[in-house]
């Protein structure tokens, strides 16, 4: 059992103490007993209405379980069913139409398209991997699976199975960013003249930048379709440029442009010593110095956060996010952890304190240039939720989250996830309880893991 302190009408243990007092509030500007106190607010005005909701729960769990076990052998009756579901408040009646619209939101959410990885926020080097999956190569990715049909058939390098990869990633560039005329398969060299690519594309504007090695040869070129960018690697001395009549050693594709690190269903933090783990590996990627020592090959080195990608166009520098995005999860409102106890003995909503001590460690990349939002926001999402009510009570967390740590209402954009009752007469409802605070930028309200 870990030894514990007492602060603001709290039992804290140690472990999260000292974590939270010696290195998550180091830097920002939020006083120790304004983090504390908040945290007794928390747990003493929300904590009630969190164990209600969640009995109530159970309340309804009794109920629909009563229904089945009564009509045991029966044929189902559907009408039947939805009007009892109804009556018992586990459907609820849909809203008058409304609006909502969200500010701040960074183009991973708002605007480009592409996938979002999903990683246990407890193991530093899948976290990195995650945020570092912003780009990969496209001739990895084809020879070590099964896109192109089949599997590589043997640990060795197979010559001929290479062969097929670069084929089929020219065959994907005519498809994506085609030239004026001609085939990628065709090229004997790319160049760049008064600021367009040669040979040329059929749409000019898909020319982002290009990059040259330190003796001055064309390295790379920066394409995009859609706002993901393709960075075409040129190499005449590389292991696969150097046999390529164009000399293009790789293609890297702007791939995973979020992620999500995951305090929730991937891992299992049930104390104290692993919620200060997953607090702390939270804490590395919002400062950005967040590193692994990784063995792999027999040789040891160290996983760090990638840097932001730069090519130039009309010699004027072009950025380019290095990361996905990360958005952090919550736990949802079910679970407790005797991390912290209130004044009455209860364990602490773990949700209560995942919002509190996530968020406040996000700040840390607010108050940088360069980092996780270039917007300014935290993405939260928040799981494992029952309905419109339950949605409006995460609502009422987060702005009580925002006005402990000083931060402007609805620097939160949360995603809210109803897992339970996961039909469409309820998904306008949980919108609308959201919407008081204009923090929903996504919903996941048809599978379990978004």
């Amino acid at each position: 059992m870990s030894q514990r302190t007492a602060v603001a009408g709290l039992s804290v243990a140690n472990e999260l103490f000292e974590f939270i007092e010696n290195k998550a509030l180091t830097g920002l500007d939020v006083r120790p007993d304004q983090f504390w106190g908040g945290l007794a607010e928390l747990a003493h005005d929300l904590g009630p209405k969190n164990r209600s909701l969640v009995a109530k729960r159970t309340s309804i769990q009794a109920k629909i379980d009563g229904w089945h076990i009564e009509r045991r052998g029966q044929d189902h009756d559907a009408v039947a069913y939805k009007a009892f579901l109804k009556e018992i408040g586990y459907l609820v009646p849909d809203p008058e139409d409304f609006e909502i619209t969200t500010e701040n939101v960074d183009p991973e959410i708002a605007s480009i398209p592409g996938p979002q990885l999903v990683v246990p926020i407890m193991n530093a080097r899948y976290a990195l991997n995650a945020a570092n999956a912003r780009w990969g190569s496209l001739y990895d990715a084809l020879y070590g699976t099964d896109v192109m049909g089949d599997l590589p058939a043997d640990i060795a390098y197979d010559a001929a199975r290479g062969a097929r990869v670069i084929t089929w990633a020219k065959s994907y560039l005519d498809k994506v960013v085609p030239l004026a005329q001609g085939s990628h398969a065709d090229v004997t060299g790319y160049s760049i003249v008064e600021n367009a690519l040669v040979p040329a594309l059929a749409d000019v504007e898909q020319y982002v930048g290009m990059n040259v090695s330190s003796g001055g040869a064309l390295s790379e070129v920066v394409l995009q379709k859609n706002g993901l960018h393709i960075a075409i690697q040129i190499d005449v001395s590389g292991n696969i440029g150097a046999g390529d009549k164009a000399d293009m050693d790789d293609i890297f594709l702007e791939s995973a442009v979020s992620a999500i690190m995951d305090c929730e269903d991937s891992v299992a933090a049930v104390d104290a010593p692993d919620k200060v783990l997953a607090y702390t590996n939270w804490l590395g990627l919002m400062r950005g110095d967040l590193r692994e020592s990784v063995q792999k090959g027999g040789k040891v080195f160290e996983r760090v956060l990638n840097a932001d990608k730069t090519c130039f166009k009309a010699e004027k520098q072009v950025s380019l996010k290095g990361r996905a995005l990360m958005l952090v999860r919550n736990v949802g409102h079910l679970m407790t952890n005797p991390a912290v106890t209130d004044r009455d003995g209860h364990e602490i909503g773990e949700g209560l304190l995942d919002a509190l001590c996530t968020t406040m460690i996000a700040m840390h990349d607010l108050n940088r240039d360069g980092g996780n939002s270039l917007h300014g926001s935290v993405y939260v999402v928040k799981p494992k939720m029952h309905g419109p009510v339950e949605v409006a009570f995460a609502d009422e967390i987060f702005s009580s989250v925002e006005r402990i740590l000083g931060l402007p209402q609805n620097t939160v954009k949360l995603g809210i996830m109803d897992e339970e009752r996961r039909t469409s007469v309820n998904l306008k409802a949980c919108i609308h309880a959201a919407k008081a605070a204009c923090c929903v930028y996504q919903h996941w309200i048809f599978g379990p893991y978004g």
